[in-house]
């Protein structure tokens, strides 16, 4: 991970030089979370089954994940699982209960989301705000049928988002109300199986039927005989797919399962897993969202819920829903480059016609499904419109850039017909 190398990779007619280091987003993330802890990572309860397939291994948010494996390349592990399905490790995501009559109290003092309309084993992204309007993380929150709510958070804001949790639940305690909170990642693992073969590798070994569970609703259930697992049909790839939450001791017999049943489904790393979920236009904290950006501004104005806009009674409420009103600044845009040239990564500035620094890169790569160099910014609101051409400062040349809508590549949830 410490120098650039050279692959050749097929792109749809075309062959490419592919100067990659898996993106800015790996190396800035690895090194700044080993100079934050100084520990050894920890290990997921796949590390080995990691190991026995070849993968290069990396620290990321205190665990040692793996980037690829040796069997398929980062592109080619792409387009594997937008054509059948691929298996993700995301154990290193924060997994919480949150229990109590008061559980969604908590959730409403921290967060954008109308908690109290969700149905029992619905899910809705949301997120952590600040008092400035920034967001402080983004999160999967469901309504379980059971005394509980579930929320899966970002491993790299694992300790901000247990002490938001801790600080305020103490607070509302000391008040009076019935709540509690418990961390499962010492005791459970997470399984995210993405791909539009997903539902069929993984339906023989659930009784219930799949094809009645849609995108962003969750179920609690036995796989194979494994007892106290919780299917959520969600994912960070923009297809069809499923999270699984799993007892520790079981996560290794569940992925060699699947992963013998059907030749459809090969693991794949953070590699792919970066250049999926940007494709899809999604966001990765820390470089498409942050403590200094707004829902607003970013693009998720629709996290935000009708009810908690009518009471504004949310963190950071009379900013967000004045710049709803006025119209922020700046604005997330995503941007396609169809002349040959390097990626404009993390960090490379945008300009304007006359090559004025108007904004900045937060994601970018080649796109394996489109042939071509996508990425998202910001720019300011007046510049933001689809069609509008920038340039981007790459290596000390200039690139030229449209805005154009995201996702990039049509999504492929799981929804009612």
């Amino acid at each position: 991970m410490n120098s650039a190398y050279v692959k050749v990779f097929t792109f749809p007619n075309k062959k490419c030089l592919f100067l990659n280091k898996f993106s800015n987003v790996f190396s800035r993330t690895f090194s700044s979370h080993a100079s934050q802890t100084g520990d050894q990572p920890k290990r997921t309860s796949l590390y080995d089954l990691h190991l026995n397939h070849g993968a290069q291994m990396e620290p990321f948010a205190g665990y040692s994940m793996p980037i690829v494996y040796n069997d398929l390349n980062v592109v080619d592990s792409h387009i594997h699982t937008r054509s059948k399905c691929s298996l993700f490790d995301v154990s290193h995501m924060l997994q919480t209960r949150i229990h109590g009559k008061d559980r969604t109290k908590l959730m409403e003092r921290l967060t954008v989301a109308d908690v109290d309309k969700l149905g029992p084993n619905q899910s809705c992204l949301t997120l952590f705000t600040n008092d400035e309007g920034g967001i402080i993380d983004d999160l999967i929150l469901t309504n379980t049928s059971e005394p509980f709510l579930f929320v899966v958070s970002n491993a790299a804001c694992a300790d901000k988002d247990r002490d938001l949790m801790e600080t305020e639940a103490k607070r509302l305690q000391n008040n009076g109300h019935d709540l509690s909170l418990e961390f499962l990642n010492d005791r459970y693992s997470l399984i995210a199986i993405q791909g539009p073969s997903a539902m069929s590798c993984l339906q023989p070994f659930v009784k219930e039927d799949l094809s009645k569970l849609f995108f962003m609703n969750s179920l609690a259930t036995s796989i194979n005989g494994i007892a106290d697992c919780r299917i959520t049909r969600c994912g960070y790839t923009g297809e069809d797919g499923f999270e699984i939450s799993i007892p520790n001791d079981s996560a290794m017999s569940l992925s060699q399962l699947l992963l013998g049943n059907s030749k459809d489904v090969k693991l794949a790393g953070l590699g792919a897993r970066d250049s999926l979920r940007l494709e899809a236009g999604l966001c990765l904290y820390g470089n498409d969202i942050d403590a200094t950006t707004s829902p607003i501004e970013a693009g998720l104005t629709w996290t935000i819920g009708k009810g908690r806009r009518e009471r504004k009674d949310f963190p950071g409420a009379e900013k967000i829903l004045r710049q709803l009103k006025e119209k922020p600044s700046r604005r997330r845009v995503g941007l396609k480059s169809d002349k040959k040239g390097p990626p404009a990564r993390a960090g490379c500035d945008i300009l304007d016609k006359d090559g004025q620094k108007i904004g900045k890169i937060t994601s970018g790569c080649p796109s394996p499904s489109l042939g071509f160099n996508i990425a998202m910014g910001y720019v300011p609101n007046e510049v933001s419109k689809q069609g509008t051409q920038h340039m981007c400062s790459i290596r000390k040349k200039t690139f030229p850039y449209d805005i154009t809508k995201m996702p990039f590549v049509k999504a492929n949830y799981y929804t009612p017909k």
